[in-house]
C-alpha cells in the first residue's frame, strides 16, 4: 500500500551565500517542492546567522515537524544548534561548497530534487526512509553551560588556523583553498602548546593538530577521522605531536584519503568528554577553535558527546539504523 503524502509544517532556512549564491537560486525551488509534496514550508531564513538561529528557535516554539536547511556544513551546524535535544528532525539540502556532513551521511549532494525527496519520503514514512538519531556534541567552557553544538568536528590546531585563512579566500573552490591556506600558514608556523584531557586521561605537550570528531570528514573532503561514527556515543580525537614544516607538508596530503592516522606523530583516541586547554611554555598559543567550519572562540573548551541528540531525515541505505 502506498503511504499517504506527508503533512506538516517544515521550517526552511536558506544560506544565500552557499555554493556561490546557489542557495538563493534554489530557495523558491525547495519551497515549491516541499509544498508540492503536501508540506507547509515556513521560511525562517535571516539576513545573517544570528537572525536565522533566532527565527529557527521561534519557529520551533510555534511548532514544526522538521527543519530543512539549504546550504553547506555551516547550515547543518545552524540546524544542529537549533534542534539538538529536541524531537524535531533535520532535513538537509546540500548545495554548499564542502558538504562533508551530507556526504558522510550518504545524503544527496548538489541535487535539490533528490534532497527534497528524502525529506518528503522520511516524513511520509515511505519504506526505506526515516529519521536517523545521531550524536551531537556540546561545546562549553570547562564545567560551564553549553554554548554551542556541532555535528562533524571541532579543530583548534594548525587545521583551525588554516580554516580561518581558507574561509577568507574565494578561490579555488572546495578543498583547494585549504592547500593554499596551509602554504600561507606554514610561513610563520611553530607548534602549539596543549593540555588535552580525555575522560580524565591527559595528553599534553607540543602539538600540531587537535581535532575532536563525530563524523569522518571536514574541509571539503579531508578524511580527518576516517573511522568516526556519528551514532556510537564516542568522539574520535585526532592528535598530532609537533612537526617540522617539511613534515607537515608531507602529512597534510595524507588527510584527504585518511592515511595520516598511520603517521608515527599522529594518535587517535576515543572519549565521551574532551577538555582542551592551552599549555603555556610548551609551544605557541593555539588558534581560535572552529566547529563544522564555523568560528567559535579561544581555548579552553570542553566537548561532550550527547548520544542520539539530533534526528536527521535520511534514506535507510545511507547507513546505520534509522530510529523513528
Amino acid at each position: 500500500m502506498t503511504p499517504p503524502p506527508p503533512t506538516g509544517r517544515v521550517g526552511l532556512v536558506v544560506n544565500p551565500t552557499a555554493g556561490k549564491g546557489r542557495g538563493t537560486r534554489v530557495h523558491s525551488r525547495v519551497a515549491g517542492a516541499l509544498a508540492a509534496a503536501g508540506l507547509e514550508p515556513v521560511d525562517l531564513s535571516g539576513a545573517d546567522v544570528e537572525r536565522a538561529v533566532a527565527n529557527s528557535r521561534a519557529g520551533l516554539s510555534r511548532g514544526l515537524d522538521a527543519l530543512v536547511v539549504v546550504g553547506g556544513d555551516g547550515m547543518v551546524h545552524l540546524g544542529v544548534g537549533a534542534l539538538a535535544g529536541t524531537a524535531v528532525p533535520l532535513g538537509v539540502v546540500a548545495v554548499g561548497s564542502g558538504n562533508d556532513v551530507a556526504r558522510d551521511l550518504g545524503l544527496p549532494v548538489g541535487d535539490v530534487d533528490a534532497s527534497v525527496a528524502v525529506v518528503r519520503d522520511a516524513l511520509a514514512g515511505t519504506a526505506g526512509a526515516g529519521v536517523r538519531r545521531l550524536d551531537a556534541v556540546a561545546v562549553s567552557r570547562p564545567g560551564g553551560p553549553t554554548a554551542h553544538w556541532y555535528m562533524a568536528s571541532l579543530s583548534c590546531g594548525l587545521d583551525a588556523a588554516v580554516n580561518e585563512r581558507a574561509n577568507a579566500m574565494s578561490w579555488p573552490a572546495g578543498g583547494g583553498r585549504y592547500v593554499r591556506a596551509l602554504l600561507a600558514e606554514l610561513g610563520s608556523f611553530r607548534p602549539f602548546g596543549y593540555k588535552v584531557t580525555l575522560d580524565g586521561e591527559v595528553w599534553q605537550g607540543e602539538g600540531t593538530l587537535v581535532v575532536v570528531a563525530n563524523t569522518p570528514s571536514f574541509g571539503g573532503g579531508m578524511r580527518i577521522a576516517p573511522s568516526a561514527e556519528p551514532d556510537d556515543g564516542l568522539l574520535e580525537v585526532v592528535l598530532a605531536r609537533g612537526l617540522s614544516r617539511a613534515g607537515l607538508l608531507r602529512l597534510f596530503p595524507r588527510i584527504y584519503p585518511g592515511t595520516h592516522v598511520r603517521h608515527p606523530a599522529v594518535e587517535v583516541r576515543r572519549a565521551r568528554s574532551v577538555v582542551i586547554e592551552p599549555l603555556e611554555g610548551a609551544g605557541a598559543t593555539p588558534p581560535v577553535a572552529f566547529a563544522d567550519g564555523e568560528r567559535l572562540e579561544a581555548l579552553p573548551l570542553q566537548c561532550d558527546v550527547h548520544p542520539g541528540a539530533i534526528g536527521v531525515l535520511v534514506r535507510r541505505e545511507a547507513g546505520g539504523t534509522d530510529r523513528t
